[in-house]
């Protein structure tokens, strides 16, 4: 019987070891959205001032028309322009770190070369029908977000500038794709408030974790909320391909950058005289053109 008891703590006491051993020796596990170090991106790194060269930053991300299936090369039609105006906390000759949302700017747009939104479009933005409906064209949603960047004091009436602003947002796709597509379609010139380069913040982040872990073992292209998780951050809050939600988090994620020491400036050229095959004159979409 003493026999016994005494073979039982011994088991007892070599499978406390085994446990032990197990958690010294278990593998790190890897992020499901980008294959990065999870241990590397908890370290959450003190704020880093540097030299800023823009006053404030224009966090956009719209919602277009889409059919299930469709591409870039398709003549989306806009239908919700979110805006985030952001501007610095602690700004101090010329360094700063600290960036924060002071203003938002969101409109819903009516389409108006297939007015009626697919049912994939509607499950996939959370944007129905009625508020596209009861929206204003896209011109008029382009004047009253001019109006907004006087209220802030980022342009003059004239549209002159009066500070640096950046447009940042995630790819080149929204201003590259959409902006370019809705003036031709809407026959209005490109708004002076856009033209210069952006800051594409996919490609920043994507940049920045690589230089933290000393790597380029990154995927091609890390979505909004790969990019959240990759920086160790909360994550996405509210309804992916909402535009007004993708903007927020999009402006956290640049908040973030800004902390860790990143100099906020464009890093991608749009070409506002990209053209599709698409495009007739007059604003005339050649439906014989468009992919099958």
């Amino acid at each position: 019987m003493a026999i016994g008891i005494l073979g039982y703590f011994v088991l007892l006491i070599a499978a406390a070891f085994v446990l032990v051993y197990l958690q010294r020796t278990k593998p790190t596990l890897s992020n499901t959205h980008s294959s990065i170090d999870s241990n590397v991106v908890r370290d959450q790194p003190a704020s880093v001032p540097v030299k800023q060269p823009y006053d404030a930053f224009l966090v956009f991300d719209v919602e277009a028309t889409c059919n299930q299936g469709t591409d870039f090369d398709y003549p989306n039609e806009i239908i919700e322009f979110p805006v985030c105006l952001m501007r610095w906390k602690d700004r101090d000759g010329g360094k700063a770190s600290r960036l924060e949302v002071i203003a938002e700017f969101r409109s819903f747009v009516q389409p108006t070369w297939r007015p009626s939104l697919s049912k994939f479009c509607e499950e996939l933005t959370g944007i129905t029908q009625d508020l596209v409906d009861s929206a204003p064209s896209f011109p008029d949603v382009l004047r009253s977000f001019r109006a907004f960047l006087v209220e802030h004091k980022l342009i003059e009436k004239n549209g002159k500038r009066r500070i640096r602003f950046c447009w940042c947002s995630d790819g080149p796709y929204d201003i590259r794709d959409f902006i370019v597509k809705q003036c031709f379609i809407s026959q209005v010139p490109f708004p002076d408030f856009m033209t210069g380069d952006i800051l594409n913040v996919r490609a920043l982040v994507t940049d920045h974790i690589s230089r933290r872990q000393a790597t380029k073992y990154l995927p091609v292209s890390l979505n909004i909320p790969g990019q959240l998780s990759a920086l160790g951050m909360p994550p996405f809050v509210g309804h992916q391909h909402s535009g007004i939600d993708d903007a927020r988090n999009i402006a956290r994620i640049v908040a973030q950058l800004a902390l860790e020491g990143e100099r906020l400036q464009p890093n991608t050229t749009i070409n506002i005289r990209r053209r599709w095959r698409w495009m007739g004159r007059s604003g005339r979409i050649l439906e014989d053109q468009l992919a099958r």
